[in-house]
């Protein structure tokens, strides 16, 4: 668990990356940063933005891909410069961002054979979800039980987004959980 001014250090060093992005208009290095040791610690991250309520990018990695702050930074950018489904973040849009961050734990391979299996384990409200099979995969973090609190329904819309039928079902699908702090700040109405 991070402290409050972890936390703060985390979302500050966030919105210092979408602005040096939004300057630069490039991906900026992280800068050499003299923060405690947790935040020093190779842990998994996710940011996500909205704006109005409104979802406007979310980009991270499941997996530890250098320093829980030198992840945050560079999924920050990934939000709001390189999310696939939008247009790079426009200067005027900055004021009325909302921006969350989600730390993850490491993933749990889950030993399902079946789908039901699989329901029986899943937590709702605590689990993120990784489905994997062969080269597809997608996953859903905690913060989706919010909209989709059945765990059936959870599942049937993650089977989608890995692109793959709502009733799909493969021996060969793999599954991994994960729960996630997650803290952010909301500026827009």
């Amino acid at each position: 668990m991070l402290d409050p001014s972890q936390r703060h250090a985390l979302l500050t060093l966030a919105r210092q990356s979408i602005l040096a992005g939004l300057r630069e208009q490039r991906r900026v290095p992280c800068p050499d940063l003299d923060h405690d040791g947790v935040l020093d610690t190779a842990r998994a991250s996710f940011i996500t933005l909205r704006t109005s309520g409104n979802l406007r990018g979310c980009c991270g990695t499941l997996e530890p891909q250098g320093t829980l702050a030198e992840g945050v930074w560079r999924n920050a950018w990934s939000s709001a410069f390189a999310d696939p489904r939008f247009a790079p973040l426009q200067a005027s849009e900055y004021p009325d961002l909302d921006v969350h961050i989600s730390i993850l734990s490491p993933l749990e391979p889950l030993p399902a054979l079946t789908e039901d299996e699989l329901l029986q384990t899943i937590r709702p409200g605590i689990d993120g979800l990784l489905l994997r099979r062969a080269n597809a995969q997608a996953t859903f973090l905690p913060a989706v039980w919010e909209q989709l609190p059945d765990a059936g329904e959870f599942l049937r819309q993650l089977k989608m987004k890995a692109g793959w039928s709502a009733d799909f079902w493969s021996d060969d699908i793999r599954a991994w959980r994960y729960t996630a702090e997650s803290f952010g700040e909301q500026r827009s109405a």
